[in-house]
């Protein structure tokens, strides 16, 4: 009997990544960019499906990579999840990208990633489950002797251990191992707020019309 098919993306940093999986066939590609994601995504999406020779109502469920990472990049994947979800009736699973790095890893390790600002994101997988991922800032973080995988691991420890897969194949994975139990809707995973700050200035006060006798 045939395995799922699902197609997995990614936005969360300096590239636009994606896989679909159909019948056993793994396909994928990855394009580095600092800008445009939002322009480039579903245009990737649609090529890689007719690269497989499918159409969006082939799929069975969608898989998106929810950060953290860069805030904009990573709303522009999960807004697009939930909206081909929706439309086309079907299940997004949200994965993260410090779950993915971890996948198929031997553990225990750890994954580091740079946070910018001083500050790294930091999360612990053993045989026994994921530890609770954190925000540390970098002069408190204490040295790792164990394997580290992540864009932080030479700050932290001196060496990287490479990620078991391209980081749109471990999030369809990862999925895949999800399906068979009720899923979340997919939402961004902040470990820190946005830099952008809403307006502190007090709205307009709006007067009432004048009522005409």
């Amino acid at each position: 009997m045939p395995g799922p098919t699902i197609l997995a993306f990614d936005t969360s940093a300096a590239f636009c990544a994606a896989a679909v999986l159909s019948e056993g066939r793994l396909l994928s590609r990855s394009e580095p960019m600092l800008t445009g994601q939002s322009d480039r995504l579903i245009p990737m999406l649609e090529e890689l499906l007719a690269e497989a020779g499918l159409r969006w109502s082939a799929l069975d469920a969608l898989a998106v990579g929810t950060g953290p990472g860069n805030f904009t990049g990573v709303r522009i994947a999960v807004a697009a999840a939930r909206g081909i979800a929706l439309g086309l009736g079907i299940p997004a699973i949200g994965v993260t990208r410090l779950e993915a790095l971890a996948h198929g890893a031997t553990r225990p390790v750890m994954v580091a990633e740079d946070a910018r600002r001083g500050a790294v994101y930091l999360q612990s997988f053993s045989s026994e489950g994921a530890g609770p991922a954190q925000l540390v800032a970098l002069a408190e973080c204490p040295a790792l002797t164990g394997p580290v995988i992540g864009s932080a691991a030479a700050l932290l420890a001196g060496h990287e251990t490479p990620a078991a897969l391209p980081m749109a194949e471990a999030i369809l994975q990862i999925a895949v191992g999800r399906l068979q139990s009720p899923q979340p809707r997919p939402a961004p995973f902040y470990l820190r707020g946005a830099d952008a700050a809403p307006p502190s200035d007090p709205p307009p006060v709006i007067l009432p019309a004048p009522i005409t006798p």
